[in-house]
């Protein structure tokens, strides 16, 4: 199976390519992993073995991101990415799945939940953007004028051997949970790309601005009121505040919420094994969402759901 999860896989999608990572094939549940900003499908690999051993897992690259294009005219919005998403279920033909956003991921997630409903079972968000305006202040600088040349001049006047010191220096001092670190680093890396890097700024110039995240998501948690929903977030998250997690729990009454004592804001990569048993055992103890056009429509008036009728 490592060589199974470690190949990104290819498939032309409307002329592009897209790259994805696949596991657990022909199991009757899925789930959808996507990355956050900058990041790739590399970043579910220490959770896609013990969650492929019981469910169909698909890790798909955003546009512009890890081995898929990065078009100058592709449409970098959580809207764009949310179709990308449904497209490539169509193609892999999958109907439903419980999706799991991490970071900006979260607000893809969210996204997809909204334009697709029948296409959703669960939602679970890990350290999810979208749910407030903090955000880390490198992020917030990537939304003005100017931040695509000032990436292209670091990474290009940045060694590689320097960058490889400064991690190893950040992994020795402990500042920060390893995976931040190494997120971080991996991030670095994929700006010395011209396509990666335009796309990271056209993404982030659509999600943010100098004094935080453009979009709340929050407003419209109502949306997910009968879907189930899990939050997973770590307490030493120092790029989106934990707060955001904990103020979407309280929104979401019926949700469930998990925080991961000591990690940062990858608690899936820090803490692999209790995350994929975590995710295992909400797709096995939750019923997928009523994906009917009538149920849809109500959670969008805000009306009540129907009563279950009483066994005759």
């Amino acid at each position: 199976m490592a060589s199974e999860l470690l190949a990104a896989q290819e498939i032309q999608l409307h002329g592009q390519r897209v790259g994805y990572r696949e596991t657990g094939r022909g199991r009757d549940r899925a789930v959808l992993l996507v990355h956050g900003l900058a990041g790739s499908s590399a970043t579910w690999l220490p959770v896609l073995e013990p969650l492929g051993r019981h469910l169909h897992v698909i890790a798909p690259d955003l546009l512009g991101h890890g081995a898929s294009d990065a078009p100058r005219s592709g449409d970098y919005s959580l809207g764009g990415f949310a179709t990308d998403l449904r497209d490539l279920l169509v193609a892999l033909d999958v109907e439903r799945v419980t999706i799991v956003g991490h970071s900006f991921g979260g607000g893809v997630a969210m996204q997809f939940a909204h334009q697709f409903p029948e296409r959703t079972e669960r939602v679970v968000l890990v350290s999810s953007g979208g749910l407030g305006h903090d955000v880390a202040l490198p992020l917030r600088a990537a939304s003005l004028p100017g931040s695509g040349v000032v990436l292209r001049s670091a990474a290009s006047l940045t060694p590689r051997w320097m960058r490889r010191t400064v991690h190893r220096i950040a992994h020795a001092v402990g500042s920060a949970p390893a995976s931040d670190v190494d997120g971080v680093h991996a991030a670095w890396e994929s700006f010395a790309d011209h396509g990666a890097r335009g796309a990271f700024v056209r993404t982030a110039r659509g999600a943010l601005e100098p004094s935080g995240q453009r979009l709340d998501g929050a407003q419209r948690l109502h949306l997910l009121s009968e879907v189930p929903v899990l939050l997973v977030g770590g307490d030493r998250d120092r790029v989106i505040p934990p707060e955001h997690t904990l103020a979407a729990h309280d929104r979401l009454p019926g949700s469930r919420l998990e925080i991961f004592h000591g990690a940062g804001h990858f608690p899936h990569a820090e803490r692999p094994s209790r995350f994929a048993a975590l995710v295992r055992e909400f797709v096995d103890g939750t019923a997928p969402a009523d994906s009917g056009r009538d149920a849809v429509r109500r959670r969008i008036l805000g009306l009540p759901e129907l009563p279950v009728p009483a066994d005759a």
